[in-house]
């Protein structure tokens, strides 16, 4: 089915905006339509959304969505959709809903059944992802890192044999301590990238070995700007390593964890990874407990 031409009045429904990561000139003709034509624009911060409406001369009222209030106000945006009102959303940058709030929203207007509309636009994982030179046929975003140390070695070790390119937002100053955590835990050899202000004038891309990447930032005075940190996926070599070879209970436990399989399918994987049969795997599962 062909989409709407520009012409077509904007649909009752919930837009969900992609905005600018950094550069203005990233924002869609199509997103600047929607955020003239709604009848309001709910923003994660309205001063923030307010600088990018005054740039383009877009005068649609503004209010406040954001984590502190994301609960109570889902609730009332959502009875202004079921009136017919047609409501943007926008974080402060890139994809709401992408470490940003809007799921809660989303969720709450699919329930009673209202229209949900993507309007797609900048994403700083997707934009370091695609230049940081690591595979895309497989990847997994996990959103920040946690600020505890324990809690994010605990997500890194359940990474270290990971097939997949993995990418979080970090905070700058975090991010050495991120690194330090890497090179620990996952290997001072294995491939990192960290993109650091992408799409803005002091866009920077480090890679290299976790340890080269961590020593280059330790020998700056301070690390600044929005940062997403991948990951490459573990090599060959590294999956052959003299360390010890997962057990059948380890094994079944990282596919869930990294795959978000669960148990059965997880079971399944794990009987034909070791070319075993189904209830063999699960006897031995079971004897591991």
């Amino acid at each position: 089915m062909p989409s709407p031409s520009d012409s077509s009045p904007l649909a009752p429904g919930l837009y969900l905006v992609a905005t600018p990561i950094g550069n203005l000139e990233d924002i869609t003709l199509r997103a600047l339509r929607v955020l003239k034509e709604a009848d309001f624009i709910a923003c994660e911060d309205t001063r923030q959304t307010q600088k990018l409406l005054n740039h383009f001369g877009i005068t649609t009222r503004t209010t406040s969505y954001h984590e502190h209030n994301e609960v109570e106000r889902a609730q009332e945006l959502v009875r202004e959709l079921e009136q017919g009102k047609r409501i943007a959303v926008v974080s402060d940058a890139g994809m709401p809903g992408i470490s940003d709030p809007g799921f809660r929203l989303v969720a709450l207007a699919i329930q009673h059944g209202l229209p949900v509309i993507p309007i797609p636009g900048a994403s700083a994982f997707v934009s370091a992802l695609v230049a940081s030179g690591f595979p895309t046929d497989s990847f997994a975003f996990n959103g920040f890192l946690p600020s505890k140390r324990g809690q994010r070695r605990q997500i890194l070790e359940s990474l270290k044999h990971s097939q997949r390119t993995q990418s979080f937002y970090e905070a700058p100053h975090r991010i050495v301590d991120a690194l330090e955590d890497v090179v620990e835990v996952i290997g001072s050899q294995r491939r990192v990238v960290v993109a650091r202000e992408v799409t803005k004038l002091y866009e920077e891309f480090l890679r290299g070995s976790a340890q080269e990447v961590l020593e280059n930032l330790k020998a700056r005075d301070e690390v600044r700007g929005e940062i997403t940190l991948l990951i490459g996926k573990a090599e060959d070599f590294e999956q052959n390593a003299s360390t010890p070879k997962l057990s059948l209970r380890q094994r079944l436990q990282q596919i869930m964890d990294e795959e978000m399989l669960d148990e059965k399918a997880a079971l399944k994987k794990v009987a034909k990874e070791l070319g075993i049969s189904k209830s063999e795997a699960y006897r031995e599962w079971q004897r591991s407990k």
